[in-house]
């Protein structure tokens, strides 16, 4: 029902629009008495072959929601109820910053594709730590890390430890963004001695707070393989506890949208489907590399079951959507975790 009739009638509205109206109205559904309930009778599915410990923490499941959809960390509890088996908030800045101009954020359904240049929006640090304070500790949330626009690069160690040192008892685990493409040189923050200036401080409060939460580093789809050894050498010097791979690319390659609407569009990052084949070929390469020594949660191009499936073949630990969310609607997580628990016990009965 929903891409034959609800979908049509949503993607007749800007993306922006869609958004905001969409995190309104799952907030709303949390407020009505057995609304959560309903979410999870109606959209989620467990079973125990779905539950898998990674990075120390027990996930009810390996599906994920991805940065960026609730970015204040509002609607946490109810995308819970759709059966995400975790959720990562922000992507969170220490101030408020209103982003790049509109329009910013762009649908491509012939490719089923996205691309936004948001450029980190988000109404704050103290924000999304009023709304975290009375959460539920059955929920898994990770908290994706940014710097503000106009923080300097030199001065981005601060930012991030500041998030880190004030959502320490919040979240669950951490992801340090700096591969974003729709942040003015924050990807010039992906070099080595920039990555150990940001990462330094995280370790050295984490060894004295009497809780351990892992901390992950998001990588971009457009790394060459020379960078991914330098990201694989990053880990194997640091306690960094894994990956996120991949953030969205700044490639246009093989895209059915004519190339007059691409041009129109003009930069951002495209995640979806054309990004499938990328991300799933960065995911074996760091997995193989490293001898799945770290975990990776794959992301990026998560369209299908299927699609899940494979990423969790290459080699990732866990999964996270974001387009195949907008694209394939509410029932998508389950669609996901039924597929999951049938190959599992098909795999069991070829045994």
């Amino acid at each position: 029902m929903y891409k034959q009739l609800l979908r049509p009638l949503l993607f007749q509205f800007s993306p922006e629009t869609i958004h905001r109206a969409s995190v309104a109205a799952l907030k709303l559904a949390g407020h009505i008495p057995g609304g959560r309930a309903l979410m999870r009778a109606t959209c989620s599915f467990r079973h125990p072959s779905l539950e898998r410990e990674v990075f120390g923490i027990r996930f009810p499941n390996p599906i994920g929601l991805a940065a960026g959809f609730d970015k204040n960390a509002e609607a946490y509890r109810e995308l819970s109820a759709l059966g995400f088996g975790f959720v990562e908030v922000g992507t969170v800045t220490p101030k408020p910053q209103p982003g790049n101009p509109r329009p910013r954020l762009f649908r491509l359904p012939a490719d089923k594709a996205i691309i936004n240049r948001m450029g980190f929006n988000n109404l704050g640090l103290s924000n999304m730590l009023k709304n975290l304070r009375r959460r539920d500790p059955n929920i898994i949330i990770g908290g994706n890390l940014g710097k503000n626009t106009l923080t300097a690069n030199e001065d981005a160690p601060q930012d991030y430890l500041k998030l880190f040192r004030s959502l320490y008892e919040y979240v669950d685990y951490f992801v340090v963004n700096v591969s974003c493409p729709n942040v003015k040189d924050i990807t010039a923050l992906q070099n080595r001695e920039s990555l150990f200036e940001i990462l330094d401080g995280l370790f050295d409060f984490r060894r004295g707070q009497n809780q351990y939460r892992p901390i992950l580093l998001k990588i971009s789809p457009d790394l060459t393989n020379p960078q991914l050894d330098d990201i694989i050498s990053i880990l194997k010097e640091t306690p960094l506890d894994g990956i996120v791979a991949t953030n969205t690319t700044t490639s246009r390659e093989g895209l059915r949208t004519n190339s007059k609407t691409i041009q129109s569009i003009g930069n951002g990052g495209l995640s979806g489907a054309p990004l499938t084949k990328r991300s799933l070929e960065v995911i074996r390469y760091l997995h193989e590399k490293t001898e799945g020594q770290y975990p990776i949660i794959g992301v990026g191009g998560v369209m299908t079951p299927e699609d899940a499936s494979r990423m969790l073949e290459a080699g990732a630990s866990l999964v996270q959507v974001y387009s195949g969310f907008i694209y394939e609607g509410p029932r998508f997580v389950r669609r996901i975790c039924k597929f999951l628990k049938l190959s599992s016990e098909l795999k069991q009965t070829e045994e």
